[in-house]
């Protein structure tokens, strides 16, 4: 069969059939063999890793604004909303991982299948500008983490984090496992961090617990809503859905219906796991500016510049500051990687160009990083936090366009056959693609005329 020619069974129908496509992430595509038989947990850690590829995206640089002045304002409060908002995620990821594996399709390739080509380009420029936003939010954190620990000006770091790209090339290289084990050792340096910081601000272990249950001042105080709708705003990744839908084809599953009903198990559990991870990295940085800003009465903490100046005085660990910023760097580091292999797999769905991978890779990221380069060297360091509240504005806008596709898809028997979701899984994704795209309309009307 034609190697751009997609594999469509009777079941798996409903797909423009003028829309030809090639693998997603071809040069990786079905390269990571499985145990051909053995225990239940060799199988499923033969499915790691690319739920914390996309776990990355739920704890960049625009989530740690949210989460300090969450934390910072109200304490322990809105450990509730890091919750819904991680619960939602991983619902959102589970269908994204379940379109890829039933269909060989990545997200953008089932769009460009799907849609004509006008309502493609449009989605391609969402979903690029959401990327150059995602991207605006990564590279400041990592110029401002640099900065922070070896006092590089933040135009000189912001240019050296977009050398990623050829980071990404060497890992690549190497073979997708060497990405996947760089980025999960970069997520433990993270963990690991917050972990030291969590145990020295000794949060009551009573109020912590207590945030995690929803409370109605949440809908009261508007204050409160605004930054919890930021939470939520910042959680939710876009290019994480086109993400997670391109790399759980990296696996050699079978690609007949008990091999992908396998798949979808593992990559479900593998992805569920890993943003676990996420929802304890979000809410410790929340619970470390409660504990730590908001008991000292420094309600106003929402810079990262700030909370890294604060932190070691007020929890006497001279060491907390310096992991703060080391865990800052590895968010950075690792949220510009997979921002930018996020970017291959948009470009290649929606446009299918066809290019040597080193020329898309590059491509993909000069497309995003120079308009951030521009940006940091106009706002320089004062506006860094607008510039994180920007980004989130922007994500927030283009989320629909990712979410809404993909639920739809999901849904429809034509294009997933018998591995369509149930009714009730269809009801509940789209009253949570309804509630994300409610709250973030609420958040864009707010920062642009509140």
């Amino acid at each position: 069969m034609d190697a751009r020619t997609p594999d469509l069974t009777p079941d798996t129908a409903g797909w423009r059939t003028d829309a030809p496509v090639t693998k997603s992430l071809a040069e990786v595509n079905a390269t990571i063999a499985l145990p051909v038989a053995g225990r239940q947990w060799r199988r499923l850690l033969a499915f790691v890793g690319p739920g914390y590829l996309v776990s990355v995206g739920y704890m960049d640089p625009g989530n740690w604004a949210t989460d300090l002045a969450g934390g910072s304002k109200f304490g322990y409060t809105l450990l509730s909303v890091i919750l819904l908002s991680n619960l939602m995620a991983i619902l959102l990821q589970s269908l994204a991982a379940r379109l890829g594996i039933v269909t060989d399709r990545d997200l953008a390739q089932a769009c460009r299948a799907t849609y004509s080509p006008p309502v493609n380009f449009l989605l391609w420029v969402a979903c690029e500008a959401a990327i150059i936003a995602c991207d605006l939010a990564e590279v400041i954190g990592t110029a401002i983490a640099l900065k922070l620990l070896f006092g590089i000006p933040l135009i000189g770091g912001a240019l050296l984090a977009a050398l990623d790209a050829f980071l990404l090339l060497l890992l690549m290289n190497r073979g997708f496992r060497f990405l996947e084990a760089f980025v999960i050792a970069l997520l433990a340096v993270i963990a690991v961090c917050f972990a030291v910081q969590i145990a020295a601000a000794a949060p009551p272990v009573a109020e912590v617990l207590r945030g995690f249950m929803p409370k109605s001042e949440i809908f009261t105080n508007p204050e409160m809503l605004y930054i919890a709708i930021g939470i939520i705003g910042a959680t939710v990744m876009p290019h994480n859905l086109y993400l997670h839908s391109s790399i759980v084809q990296t696996r050699a599953y079978e690609r007949n219906d008990e091999g992908r009903r396998e798949a979808i198990k593992w990559a479900t559990t593998d992805s569920t796991i890993a943003l676990m991870l996420a929802l304890f990295i979000n809410a410790a940085i929340l619970v470390v500016a409660a504990a730590t800003f908001h008991k000292s009465g420094h309600s106003d903490v929402a810079e990262i510049g700030q909370a890294f100046e604060l932190l070691s005085p007020l929890l006497g660990l001279g060491i907390a500051s310096t992991l703060f910023a080391v865990a800052l760097l590895a968010s950075g580091l690792n949220s510009t990687v997979t921002a930018t292999l996020a970017g291959q797999i948009v470009m290649e769905g929606f446009l299918d160009l066809r290019l040597p991978s080193w020329a898309r890779r590059l491509l993909t990221r000069g497309i995003a990083i120079v308009p951030v380069i521009i940006v940091t060297a106009i706002y320089g360091e004062r506006g860094t936090a607008d510039l994180l509240v920007f980004s989130q504005v922007v994500l927030s806008m283009q989320l629909p366009f990712a979410v809404i596709p993909l639920v739809r898809f999901v849904s429809d028997r034509r294009k997933m056959g018998k591995f369509a979701i149930p009714a009730y899984v269809a009801t509940i994704a789209w009253i949570v693609a309804g509630v994300i795209v409610v709250l973030n309309l609420k958040l864009l009307f707010d920062t642009l005329f509140g």
